[in-house]
């Protein structure tokens, strides 16, 4: 019989690693601010949330968004290509995420009362200094 290979291990990007970390990053601030998370990374074939979290009765559903840059150029151009997070946040874009949400309101089986928002949290990552800077943008209309 013949032995199967092993599964080859992907290695991470540069853009998934800083999106990762910019993930955690928004977790943690969410956390201290009161907020727990419920889910991170829910997955459909049609797209992903990145994280979903609680304050009182409220879901918050939210989008990150990371560049890695230093923070001496932050309040400038944020990135070597000249565009900043919240950039990235294309109409085509947000009608998946509208699409994705509604599927999670349906899996979970969230009452149609339940209140529930979304957030676009932008994280500017400074590797070399190791330090994270999120900055919400709270209640985006999709």
């Amino acid at each position: 019989m013949k032995e199967k290979a092993p599964p080859k291990l992907r290695t991470k990007t540069q853009k998934q690693i800083v999106g990762a970390i910019g993930e955690d990053a928004v977790c943690v601030y969410l956390k201290r601010k009161g907020y727990t998370v419920t889910d991170r990374n829910y997955l459909k074939k049609w797209g992903e949330l990145d994280v979903v979290a609680r304050k009182g009765a409220k879901i918050y559903f939210v989008e990150v968004k990371s560049v890695s840059r230093p923070f001496d150029d932050v309040p400038r151009v944020t990135s070597e290509s000249g565009y900043r997070p919240e950039d990235n946040m294309h109409p085509w874009k947000l009608k998946r995420l509208s699409r994705i949400i509604q599927s999670y309101l349906l899996d979970k089986n969230v009452p149609d009362e339940v209140e529930w928002q979304f957030d676009v949290a932008t994280v500017y990552v400074d590797q070399a200094k190791r330090l994270c800077r999120v900055k919400m943008l709270e209640d985006v209309i999709l």
